[in-house]
């Protein structure tokens, strides 16, 4: 018998190893196509199959594909990674495999387009302009009011984006973002293509909440905190989110007009929010299951969003049926500064605290640690779960509050031109985790 697998285009550090776990549980085997593979330690760690192929490239996606349906039965092909969501969907018509429509999800990650269909079908968003310089930039905040966010028009992670209260903090974020400092656009292979676009946007104040899709119906909605303003670094998540029913059909009513507008509707879908004075407004649409919230849904629900969306693209039905009412809540290890991690401690002893599912490090001693202002700064993560909101609450600031990290700074300019001899820093005084 041939033997069926499941192609995924790329990879994440998140659900890049639930998708290939997933898949063996259902009987596939899986291969990832990857303009570099190296890139997922998970990969060779799991020994998960893995190709060097150029993921920009539909033409080399197919000739791989082609190549590979000699020897084996693909089922499905789809990705974990919004910026090739949408080769991922072409792939998926060309081998006549169910798939979302490419052509909604690459109007979706542009956030400029994304920003005028959800204005024309009058959903609530924050005001906006775009912008190709920083005279642009300029007169764009100072139409709307300062403060404002600037962001990448193209990109996903919060990379690029910042709160800027000011003219000077404006023209130094726009300067960093029309150099070639900022990576454009964002995807595996960071290619700069075209003279790069600014969204300046109204700052909408609130909580902030995330709207967990699958086809057209809302499973849940996740809270969540951020940290190291002036960036949006996210520092905890908590689900399901402390809603009442009112907020939550409200969120819900809006989620919906989203995907109505975008042409969405098919796979997975998870929607930003702030709920301010006016209720609930949209901040994105990502045509995709967002980074940690498959796992909180799976341990407060008992629902795995990961294999039901693999069953999606085998062309079968997903199943959305409730196992459990739990509260799951995550928290990430952010660094209080730059320097080398000399070492971190007590993420065996937060493992083994009992409610707690999981603790990840991300990185390991003597890495250098240069801190970007999105989810790529994150030391690692904890999560736990319970029956109750607030037990999981105590679960996880108990486990949080065994880890402790210590950072070296760089050394400065100055310090090194005072002595020839090799520069030997004092080792910093131990930092607990922030949370």
């Amino acid at each position: 018998m041939t033997r069926k697998v499941l192609i995924l285009i790329e990879g994440t550090r998140s659900n890049g190893p639930l998708y290939a776990k997933a898949a063996q549980r259902l009987g596939l085997h899986p291969i990832t196509l990857s303009a570099n593979p190296a890139r997922y330690d998970y990969l060779a760690a799991e020994g998960i199959e893995a190709i060097c192929v150029d993921t920009d490239n539909l033409d080399a996606l197919i000739r791989e594909c082609s190549q590979l349906r000699a020897t084996y039965d693909i089922a499905a092909i789809t990705s974990a990674l919004e910026s090739v969501y949408a080769t991922a969907g072409k792939l998926a018509r060309y081998f006549n495999l169910p798939g979302p429509n490419p052509t909604s999800i690459a109007r979706c990650c542009d956030k400029f387009i994304q920003r005028q269909l959800l204005a024309d079908a009058g959903v609530p968003i924050p005001a906006y302009r775009l912008a190709a310089n920083a005279t642009e930039v300029e007169s764009a905040a100072a139409e709307i009011g300062l403060p404002v966010i600037l962001k990448p028009a193209v990109g996903s992670s919060s990379s690029g984006v910042r709160l800027c209260h000011n003219v000077d903090e404006l023209a130094e974020h726009s300067t960093y973002l029309l150099s070639r400092k900022h990576m454009w656009p964002s995807s595996p292979k960071q290619v700069w293509r075209s003279s790069p676009k600014i969204l300046v946007e109204e700052f909408a104040e609130g909580p902030h909440y995330i709207a967990d899709i699958m086809g057209n119906e809302v499973i849940g909605i996740t809270a969540a905190d951020f940290d190291c303003p002036p960036h949006f670094v996210f520092r905890a998540l908590t689900f399901p989110a402390p809603l009442t029913d009112d907020e939550q059909d409200r969120i819900a009513d809006v989620s919906l007009g989203c995907l109505q507008a975008l042409g969405l509707g098919w796979g997975p879908t998870c929607i930003e929010f702030r709920w301010t004075k006016r209720g609930p407004v949209v901040i994105e649409v990502n045509p995709r299951l967002a980074g940690t919230d498959p796992q909180l849904v799976q341990l407060a629900y008992g629902v795995d969003l990961i294999t039901e969306h693999i069953k999606l693209v085998m062309g079968g039905e997903w199943s959305f049926r409730r196992r459990r009412s739990h509260t799951a809540a995550a928290r990430f290890l952010i660094p209080e500064r730059d320097g080398t991690l000399d070492w971190v401690d007590g993420d065996t002893r937060a493992a083994a605290v009992s409610g707690v599912a999981e603790v990840k490090l991300y990185v390991e001693p003597k890495t250098l640690i240069a801190r970007k202002g999105d989810d790529r700064d994150f030391l690692g993560s904890v999560i736990a779960t319970s029956p109750s909101r607030a037990q999981t609450a105590t679960i996880l600031q108990h486990a949080v509050d065994l880890i402790s990290w210590s950072i070296t700074p760089f050394p400065t300019f100055c310090e090194q031109e005072k002595s020839p001899a090799p520069y030997f820093p004092k080792p910093a005084k131990v930092a607990p985790g922030k949370m």
